[in-house]
């Protein structure tokens, strides 16, 4: 039978959680895996997923792409690269998987984003349009043309 966890011992879990999600807003363009992350967190991975989820309510790997596609999404406002070179700035190394998780997050394929966007945000500071234009986490974007 397992005990539940002291307060010292949640405390503890809840400060790693807090670093690895620094780690990964910092990180979000590295090569990350849970269980790089469970590494340097001192957890396994099993655990550190767990209590990420309840602490955040998501998935590391989750709030790791939606770190990547709001990075994305700033890189396609500006224009400058392709939608390819932006898959791979943000540390993505599958364009095909990239525009799907982009997609199901934002609601329009990164291509279309970068037209609407550009018009959308013309004129408005780049801090403010990155609030306006945040994903929304774990209420996937509608997908047009259904209910």
């Amino acid at each position: 039978m397992t005990r539940p966890p002291t307060t010292e011992q949640r405390l503890s879990d809840l400060a790693r959680l807090r670093r690895v999600k620094d780690r990964i807003d910092r990180e979000y363009a590295q090569p990350l895996d849970v269980e790089a992350l469970a590494r340097g967190a001192h957890m396994s991975a099993g655990h550190l997923s767990r209590e990420f989820r309840l602490a955040y309510g998501e998935s590391p790997y989750s709030y790791l792409m939606t770190r990547r596609i709001e990075r994305a999404m700033a890189l396609l406002r500006v224009g400058e690269l392709s939608v390819t070179e932006v898959c791979f700035a943000v540390g993505c190394s599958s364009l095909g998987t990239f525009s799907t998780r982009f997609t199901e997050l934002v609601g329009v394929s990164p291509s279309v984003y970068r037209r609407e966007a550009a018009d959308a945000t013309a004129g408005i500071p780049s801090c403010v349009a990155k609030q306006v234009t945040r994903p929304i986490r774990n209420r996937e974007a509608p997908v047009p043309g259904r209910g």
